[in-house]
């Protein structure tokens, strides 16, 4: 009996170790995205919605490349830890750009979303451009890095315009997911650095 005991109790411990954390964000206030790389405005929409009453729309101002829009940062990460994405994304044009969809950049300083740490790759299909679908993707981090930066990547030409809604990012119990709602707490050392300034 004592035996199942500490058999139970080691399960239930195991499962509390592996347990993980889920944030939801639908563009329901005003924020829209943490950053972004090249010509790219982002503003919310009240028309297409996936869920709610808004969307993030996302527009295309530049000629080439791939714009990209930083729609979720994971920090506190270790190798071998999985983080997964989604979002909604809508465009109406099949086999044509504007597309886009979901890909990721390691980042290793938790203080600044432009701390570049390489590709960390995505997912591979544009979706059917036939309205609405889920765009979903799964990192295991690799090569030290403890942080991972979700984008928005788009494959369009200039005034290309498309929308995502309701990402998810689940990560492990630990690591700290920020969406464009987040705003980050001032440490102690900042605050006695703001009062010695008054």
């Amino acid at each position: 009996m004592k035996s199942l005991l500490v058999l139970a109790l080691l399960f239930a411990v195991t499962q509390f170790a592996v347990a993980d954390i889920t944030e939801n964000y639908g563009w329901e206030g005003t924020e829209t995205i943490l950053g972004n790389y090249g010509d790219i405005t982002c503003t919310i929409d009240t028309d297409p919605v996936h869920g709610g009453s808004q969307s993030l729309k996302l527009v295309d101002d530049a000629a080439s490349g791939t714009p990209q829009a930083y729609v979720g940062w994971v920090v506190g990460l270790v190798d071998g830890d999985q983080v997964t994405a989604s979002f909604w994304r809508y465009d109406t044009t099949s086999s044509a750009s504007p597309s886009c969809r979901i890909w990721g950049g390691w980042n290793d300083d938790p203080n600044d979303i432009y701390n570049y740490g390489g590709s960390a790759s995505g997912q591979t299909d544009y979706g059917p451009g036939t309205g609405w679908d889920l765009a979903e993707y799964t990192w295991t981090v690799e090569g030290g890095h403890t942080g991972l930066v979700i984008q928005v990547r788009t494959y369009s030409e200039a005034g290309a315009t498309v929308w995502i809604d309701d990402i998810t990012i689940t990560a492990p119990d630990g690591a700290t997911i920020r969406t464009p709602s987040y705003t980050q707490a001032l440490s102690p050392d900042t605050w006695a650095a703001i009062k010695a300034t008054f």
